[in-house]
């Protein structure tokens, strides 16, 4: 990593320790499942939604096997109910019939399940497998832009310049450092650069709010 992208992580990592996902599982499965539900979610509403899931539907199998429309009575508060609880049941049947039950720990196959894009396999393959993956959510993609440690159009275009600009052994946490920093830091709409302690190091501090 580059002097700039060192410094970043030190500050991040003073200021979050060791960062883990702030979603509640117990295994993969669980995990999946979490990822899937926390679209356009917060991790705070899903947990509360999927004790509940999770206690009708403990199991892949027991997924497979639920009824869409008892899980759309489950998940109803978190938002695109509907498409969400298609894939998860979709996603369980698949790893039923074609992975014996267990979630699969390559790329290839997780992005091939229902529901499972490039994110939710990044993160289930760095949180679940311990695995060195990078997953750029929306607030990775914002964070990584407004520092500089990307210039990306595309989530896709991030998570391929984070690999070049990032330590392979720290993509795991950078991607947590950087979640937390723009859930509870770095906003959207009325980022906190007043006591930000990166605003220094960042691009779109010194460039007055434009990245």
């Amino acid at each position: 990593m580059d002097k700039k992208n060192i410094e970043i992580y030190k500050q991040l990592e003073k200021k979050f320790g060791i960062a883990s996902c702030e979603l509640d599982f117990k295994n993969n499965y669980e995990l999946v499942v979490a990822v899937i539900l926390s679209a356009r979610c917060t991790d705070k509403r899903v947990n509360i939604i999927s004790k509940e899931l999770f206690k009708k539907y403990p199991t892949v199998y027991d997924l497979a096997n639920a009824n869409i429309e008892d899980v759309q009575k489950l998940i109803y508060s978190c938002g695109f109910y509907k498409n969400k609880s298609k894939s998860i049941v979709s996603m369980a049947r698949d790893v039923v019939a074609n992975h014996n039950g267990e979630i699969p720990s390559d790329f290839d196959s997780l992005v091939r399940l229902a529901g499972v894009g490039r994110k939710t396999a990044n993160v289930v393959l760095s949180v679940g497998f311990k695995k060195n993956a990078i997953a750029v959510d929306t607030h990775v993609f914002r964070v990584s832009n407004r520092l500089g440690i990307s210039n990306s159009k595309t989530p896709f275009e991030c998570e391929t310049q984070l690999q070049k600009a990032i330590d392979r052994d720290k993509w795991g946490q950078f991607h947590h450092y950087l979640v937390l920093f723009g859930r509870y830091t770095c906003s959207s709409r009325s980022p906190k650069c007043d006591i930000c302690e990166l605003k220094m190091l960042c691009k779109y501090f010194k460039n007055k709010g434009k990245c």
